[in-house]
């Protein structure tokens, strides 16, 4: 049995509104595109078939991914979660000992995971090197291009 990965209640709607996106708009396209292409004749030159037949393979493998990450989602209900320390779900609010620049980070699941939108995987290592921890505590992080210091701001919980 595969373990099961855990996922906020919107990364979860986020992924099953792209896959059903998917599955009713975008695979159909690729159908009709197929058979309009099936119609220009032989198929060994034509080459709008063969992209159209790329396009539909990747559309089907990213569609198995969904539903494979969704039939191992665990929801956590990070509205019931709260306190001061740093856990699954919550924000954290940072200040880079280098710069003095704020930033906040929003822990997730991997499978969520949206660095543009500062949700970062509780996996990884900044992910792994908050947790446990509360406001006023500092934290050393190793990563590839060196080690990074924050000095955590404040811990919040949305629902």
């Amino acid at each position: 049995m595969a373990e099961k990965a855990p996922m906020t209640r919107q990364g979860y709607e986020a992924l099953v509104a792209e896959l059903k996106y998917l599955k009713a708009v975008v695979r159909p396209q690729v159908i009709e595109a197929l058979r309009i292409a099936r119609e220009e004749g032989d198929l060994r030159e034509n080459a709008e078939y063969h992209g159209t037949k790329e396009k539909q393979a990747i559309v089907e493998g990213r569609i198995q991914h969904l539903e494979a990450q969704l039939s191992h989602a665990e929801i956590i209900d990070t509205a019931t979660l709260g306190g001061d320390r740093v856990v699954f779900g919550a924000t954290v609010r940072v200040r880079g000992g280098d710069t003095d620049e704020e930033r906040a980070f929003r822990l997730v699941g991997a499978d969520e995971a949206n660095p543009q939108k500062g949700w970062i995987s509780i996996q990884s290592p900044v992910g792994r090197a908050l947790v446990g921890k509360q406001s006023g505590d500092t934290v050393e992080v190793r990563v590839p291009k060196g080690t990074l210091t924050y000095e955590i701001m404040s811990v919040s919980f949305e629902g």
